[in-house]
């Protein structure tokens, strides 16, 4: 299976980051993915107001997303952010195109080293998994990357992989710890993980928001054994991976983490 990560910075206007998305999903198509996934936060960064710009899944930014996954031909995983209760937003995954229309809302909400996005952002419930041309995919946002059970009832499911978009906060020891968890949930659901974060700002030109998750780039993709296959570093870029799939058998069958648990 050939997937694309698409390390993108966006800015706060949805129609100008669409265009990026367009350009991003034709250059995979002609490289032969059949998935291109984009990072969180997708429809805008985070620092700008989600309220005034959410849309639900039948609005005119998520259409359009569908009307790229329809011309290029693959499946389009695009980070959007929908209308909830009380004025709050669900920041939401969008998985759409040849066979796959489904969302995911993201379940951990990042309460976590200073930043509080439940004050903003209501927290969804539901597992969510989408076939790709037979292979089973499970969802994943950012922070979720912290609860591996997530990621063991994605295997559970039959996903054999978990495609992680992210917007991930930088600091002190948090590319060590976004590259030691990417791998480690890998190994703990013995998935390929595909984890695609924002770019960071300041490789893009652009100034980086103060205490705001904006990215920090290095998006991987991990194989079912936790060692990283291929990677990006800070800059934008596109990343188009080949996976062997068989290899989650094999693993799982060197190393039964799955089958042999004893909790849970």
């Amino acid at each position: 299976m050939r997937i694309a990560l698409s390390q993108i910075t966006t800015g706060p206007d949805p129609e100008r980051n669409l265009v990026v998305v367009r350009d991003e999903a034709r250059r995979a198509a002609e490289a032969g993915a059949r998935l291109i996934a984009f990072p969180e936060a997708t429809m805008a960064c985070f620092g700008t107001r989600l309220a005034p710009l959410a849309q639900p899944l039948d609005g005119p930014w998520a259409e359009q997303v569908r009307q790229i996954a329809h011309d290029a031909g693959l499946v389009v995983v695009a980070g959007m952010f929908t209308p909830a209760a009380g004025g709050k937003v669900t920041n939401t995954l969008l998985a759409t195109g040849p066979g796959v229309e489904a969302a995911y809302d993201k379940i951990h909400l990042y309460d976590a080293f200073g930043f509080t996005e439940s004050a903003t952002v209501a927290a969804g419930s539901a597992v969510v998994t989408i076939d790709v041309d037979d292979v089973r995919v499970g969802l994943a946002t950012c922070y979720d990357v912290r609860f591996p059970e997530l990621f063991r009832t994605h295997a559970d499911a039959g996903a054999v992989l978990t495609v992680l978009p992210a917007s991930w906060g930088a600091g002190p020891g948090k590319r060590e710890q976004w590259e030691l968890l990417v791998r480690a949930r890998a190994l703990d659901a013995t998935v390929w993980v595909a984890a695609v974060d924002q770019a960071d700002p300041s490789a893009s030109g652009r100034d980086v928001p103060p205490k705001t998750p904006a990215g920090i780039g290095y998006s991987a993709v991990v194989g079912p054994d936790g060692t990283v296959r291929e990677r990006l570093e800070a800059a934008p870029g596109l990343l188009v991976a080949d996976l062997d799939l068989s290899e989650v058998d094999a693993v799982r069958k060197a190393v039964p983490v799955l089958a042999n648990r004893r909790l849970g």
